[in-house]
Formats: C-alpha cells, sequence, structure tokens
C-alpha cells in the first residue's frame, strides 16, 4: 500500500500518543479515519487537530473499550454507518496500557486488566474489523506489539509479566496471520510494530485506568505502594504522601519528555513500513539495538551483564535500568 490517499484507516487508542500521531499522519495524506478510545475528551482533541491540519480528511471518533468484545463490535458498526462503507483498509491495533508486572505480588484485576487491553484488544479488534478489511480490495493490518514482545523485562529490578505476556501474544498472532491471510485473503497483509520507548501519555494513562491518578490516591493505596516498594528494596516509608503522589507525575513526565524517539517520529516510521510492506516494524534506535543484543545471546537476555551492556550503549537508560 504505497499510497493512504482515499482510503479509510481504524486507529485505536487513538486519543493521544502513537494513536494521535497515526491519525495526524495518516488525514495529512488524504486517508480517512475512525478512531477508537475510551476518553472522548482526548479523541476531540484528536479530531481537532486534524481539521484543522488536514480539513479535506472525515475523522470520526468512537467511545470504545478495546478489551470489550460487544463495544469493538458496535465500534465496526458505527465506522461502517459514519463512513458509508462496506470496507476499510487498514486497521491499526494500536491501544495499550501498562501495569500488573508481577504475576505473584499484584491482583488479578490489574493483571488481567492490562492482559485484556494489550493483548485482548488485539483480537477483539481484528475479530471486529477483519471482514470489512477483507471486503476491500487492499487491505493491510497493523498490530502494535513492543520491545517487550521479545524481551519480557524492564531491567532486573522490576517484574513485567502482564505487559511482556499480551506483547508476545500479539508478535506471534500476527506472524502466524501472514500464512493464514496469503492463504485465506492475499489482498490484505499484516505488520507486527515493535518500538522502544517512545515518549507517550502512556504511564499517565496506565495509573488513571488502574484508578492510581496521582492526585486522588487515597492513604490506603499509598501505604500499599510503600508496601510494595519496600519489597523491592525501597524504603519510602519517610516520604510524604504529597511527595510520593507528586513522584508519580514525575515518573510518568519523565518516560514521556526523555524518550529518544517521540509519538510523531514513531508514527513516520510506522507508515513507512507499512507503504515498504514490511511485517516487521521495528521503531526506534533503542529496539533495533536491543533486538541485535538478544538475538546474538538470547540465554544471557535476563542476565545482569546484558543489561549493563544495553546502559553501556545507551538503551533506556532514561527508564533507570
Amino acid at each position: 500500500m504505497e499510497s493512504f490517499t482515499g482510503k479509510l484507516a481504524v486507529v485505536t487508542g487513538g486519543g493521544t500518543g502513537m494513536g494521535r500521531e497515526l491519525t495526524r499522519h495518516l488525514a495529512a495524506d488524504g486517508c480517512d479515519v475512525a478512531i477508537g478510545d475510551v476518553s472522548a475528551e482526548t479523541m476531540a482533541e484528536t479530531q481537532a487537530l486534524c481539521a484543522d491540519e488536514s480539513p479535506g480528511a472525515k475523522v470520526t471518533t468512537h467511545v470504545a473499550d478495546v478489551s470489550d468484545a460487544q463495544q469493538m463490535v458496535d465500534f465496526a458498526a458505527a465506522v461502517v454507518a459514519d463512513h458509508a462503507t462496506d470496507h476499510i483498509n487498514l486497521l491499526f491495533n494500536n491501544a495499550g496500557i501498562g501495569g500488573g508486572g508481577s504475576f505473584l505480588t499484584d491482583d488479578r484485576e490489574s493483571w488481567d486488566k492490562v492482559f485484556g487491553v494489550c493483548w485482548g484488544g488485539v483480537y477483539n479488534g481484528s475479530r471486529a474489523f477483519m471482514p470489512l478489511l477483507v471486503a476491500s480490495d487492499e487491505g493491510h493490518i497493523v498490530n502494535t506489539s513492543s520491545v517487550n514482545g521479545f524481551w519480557a523485562a524492564l531491567g532486573l529490578g522490576t517484574p513485567h509479566t502482564a505487559y511482556s505476556a499480551a506483547k508476545f501474544a500479539v508478535k506471534g498472532f500476527t506472524e502466524a496471520l501472514i500464512i493464514d491471510l496469503r492463504l485465506n485473503a492475499p489482498h490484505v497483509h499484516a505488520s507486527v510494530v515493535m518500538p522502544g520507548h517512545i515518549g507517550t501519555e502512556i504511564v499517565h494513562n496506565s495509573f488513571r485506568e488502574h484508578g492510581r491518578n496521582p492526585k486522588e490516591l487515597t492513604t490506603e493505596q499509598l501505604v500499599e505502594m510503600r508496601a510494595d516498594l519496600a519489597g523491592r528494596g525501597l524504603d519510602l516509608s519517610s516520604v510524604s504522601d504529597e511527595d510520593m503522589r507528586s513522584g508519580m507525575v514525575a515518573q510518568a513526565d519523565l518516560f514521556r519528555d526523555t524518550a529518544p524517539t517521540s509519538a510523531a517520529q514513531a508514527a513516520a516510521m510506522i507508515l513507512d513500513g507499512v507503504r515498504a510492506g514490511e511485517w516487521r516494524i521495528l521503531v526506534g534506535d533503542d529496539a533495533y539495538v536491543l533486538d541485535e543484543m538478544v538475538r546474538a545471546d538470547p540465554t544471557q537476555a535476563y542476565e545482569k551483564p546484558f543489561i549493563e551492556e544495553l546502559q553501556a550503549r545507551g538503551v533506556f537508560t532514561q527508564m533507570g535500568l
């Protein structure tokens, strides 16, 4: 798909981050876009940006929780109605959140929520919109995995199970689709996207999705957080509640503001990969370095020397590995 002009794309997580930037880039290329997100407010901001920058593109917004299969079916029906169409050309299963890091110590609700969004969102999105892709003359499904889809860690001091498990599932599913589509719908192609550290609002959004907006944390929640961090060797018993809240905001800001690749840059790389017909799209220099290192010595990927080499090569240093 060398051109997006005159095409129709669906983008989940279109309210912020890479989803917003994908929408802006697609609209600028003359592509109509239907965006889905749980936040009507952030989607309206994306829509307004596109209306100002690319008034010729039609951008519609749809409140939908990707982890809910029926909401995704309803989303697909709304796209058909709002765009007066019987097909779409591009599906970007992009929505994601973090959290649920430990399978052993985090509660099941938070773990399942992360897995439900990061994997279930791709599955539900694919189920709901695949018939519309197949109905097109030319289609492409683009699923966002992560470097955590081939390296299940954030370093040695932080468990990262739910997100990593989900992103491994996304990677495997998309790779399996390559043959499946080739046999059953050869005009539809699939790509898996594996970004490194991208400057997005995912940490802020994840706090909110888990009911842990720093400004609204209860005393009981802060006590639980202190206990969890103490179990990881970090004593915050002398830190005030207000400083705890401020620290969480600063953490989320730091993730967004110190990333080596911006969301806009990531979107451009993804769309360049789609135009080039790449099924495997690494995003960011850090993603290429990590991919190279894991392939070179996978048995050492979770050992201290591996992390030290990552740091020596300047990869993920902003994330405190």
